[in-house]
């Protein structure tokens, strides 16, 4: 199976989408389209972004590229991937960026959390929660939980630079226990192409630049493995009444796609012992419904 990249053009999105627009008297025109009997696939054309490990890169090494190539190797097609980087628009420049007369470029986005509207969202394939990540030997290696970490000495606690990308979860999980001022916030969208989330990890916690983070399950569980020195220690943290903290992943295709979407699901049911293999193999921190407590 080969595996082809493509980066995408950004040109007049918004300027495509007016000219696309249709008016409610012109839907009966769409009837004999929609009708017509979809053309079989020669590709599982992935919607994915060039610089995000754990979960994609060029090379197709992250957690969403080997489902993809597991995937695709189940529906007997090889798997090429359309790149665009996931911040602002990712949706609008790929699984629904489409010219005239041309075809869309790619048909799914690999993860995408439960309850987003932009596309059609499948079953969940795992949840994950934000854990919180520290190096060994600098006084919290009896830490084991969250509320192991909220014991610990106050002037301990108050000495701490805890990394966290602003405006997300963790920073509400940070503002609920009084540590927002021990928070160093991150730009959770960076202009620079370069830049990958898991810096927070791998660079600045590992250098000493700071003492803890809070992150998203994934990235935590990925890059605390690939920092040798000094080890880094994983603590899923659960859900607590007013923040929410774990969230179900699925997959995302376009919007009147059904027999497609039900396609991935059974691929999603079916697959499921290699997908959680895969997951586990990258780290992630894996949890069920019960964890943690109701956040209402």
């Amino acid at each position: 199976m080969t595996t082809r990249q493509r980066a995408a053009t950004p040109l007049s999105i918004g300027a495509r989408l007016r000219a696309g627009l249709l008016g409610a008297a012109c839907c009966c025109a769409l009837v004999p389209a929609l009708a017509q009997e979809t053309p079989p696939r020669k590709a599982l054309r992935v919607c994915q972004d060039p610089n995000n490990m754990p979960f994609s890169n060029t090379k197709a090494e992250g957690i969403e590229n080997r489902i993809a190539e597991l995937f695709g190797k189940a529906l007997g097609l090889p798997v090429t991937y359309y790149s665009f980087p996931q911040r602002l628009a990712f949706f609008r420049n790929t699984l629904r960026f489409k010219l005239p007369g041309q075809d869309y470029p790619c048909d799914i986005v690999m993860g995408v959390p439960v309850g987003l509207d932009e596309v059609s969202v499948t079953k969940p394939y795992y949840r994950s929660t934000y854990a919180l990540v520290f190096p060994k030997g600098k006084g919290m290696d009896n830490v084991a939980s969250a509320e192991d970490f909220l014991k610990l000495d106050a002037a301990k606690l108050k000495s701490l630079r805890i990394g966290i990308y602003d405006r997300s979860p963790a920073s509400q999980w940070l503002n609920k226990h009084g540590l927002l001022e021990q928070g160093v916030p991150y730009k959770l969208m960076s202009a620079d192409p370069a830049q990958y989330p898991g810096e927070i990890v791998e660079k600045d916690l590992a250098e000493g630049k700071l003492d803890a983070v809070v992150v998203w399950g994934p990235i935590a569980g990925f890059f605390a493995r690939r920092v040798k020195n000094p080890a880094l220690v994983v603590v899923p943290l659960k859900s607590e009444k007013g923040v929410r903290l774990d969230y179900q992943m699925a997959m995302g295709v376009r919007y009147g796609e059904r027999e497609w979407k039900q396609q991935i699901e059974g691929l999603i049911e079916s697959k499921a012992p290699e997908i959680q293999a895969i997951l586990k193999e990258f780290g992630v921190p894996l949890v069920d419904a019960s964890f943690g407590a109701p956040t209402n």
